[in-house]
């Protein structure tokens, strides 16, 4: 994230690596690391899928780099391109239950009896289950509402969807995942 006033400094860098300037995309590459891995890091499966999502995210950068106009900021610009490149890596992979990474959960209950750990983790399991159950796109507006709490502009704007379409994937994909955990539970 570009720290504040500093939005003089990163139009520089942008200009500068619009013109080739491999040192200056490095500059930016560095500025925004971060906030892409945060964003890969919803939809990848593993590390070794983060590590590529993120790197072809900035590939996109650097491809699409010369057509930034500067109409928003360099951070949403490239927030946005990471969420689209998301999108094309949920649609082209095909996520199975088995390769679900459960190294990834995190339990913030610490103190808690072993029982408790033990259904934390099977509930995480069901919803990751679930989840995987959904299309691309369904999943896409499910974790960018719930999972980074985004607002309904949000994600308009970042997923390039007009705000009434965005309300009606997210409740489309909410009570799909409804039906899906319900089934789950029936079986």
């Amino acid at each position: 994230m570009t720290p504040p006033g500093d939005d003089a400094d990163e139009d520089a860098l942008v200009r500068a690596a619009q013109r080739g300037d491999g040192d200056a995309f490095a500059a930016l590459v560095r500025r925004h690391k971060s906030r892409v891995f945060g964003i890969a890091a919803r939809f990848a499966r593993g590390a070794h899928d983060l590590e590529d999502l993120a790197q072809d995210i900035f590939v996109r950068v650097f491809q699409k780099l010369e057509g930034f106009r500067g109409d928003a900021p360099f951070e949403h610009w490239i927030s946005r391109l990471a969420v689209r490149r998301c999108y094309d890596y949920l649609r082209r992979t095909k996520f199975r239950w088995d390769d679900a990474p459960l190294e990834a959960v995190e339990f913030a209950v610490r103190d808690e009896s072993v029982e408790r750990e033990a259904e934390a983790r099977r509930a995480h399991e069901v919803v990751n289950r679930a989840m995987a159950a959904l299309p691309a796109d369904m999943r896409l507006v499910l974790t960018l509402f719930e999972l980074e709490d985004r607002s309904v502009r949000e994600v308009a704007s970042l997923t390039g969807w007009s705000e009434a379409n965005v309300k009606t994937r997210g409740s489309r994909a909410r009570a799909r995942l409804k039906e899906i955990l319900e089934a789950q539970r029936d079986e």
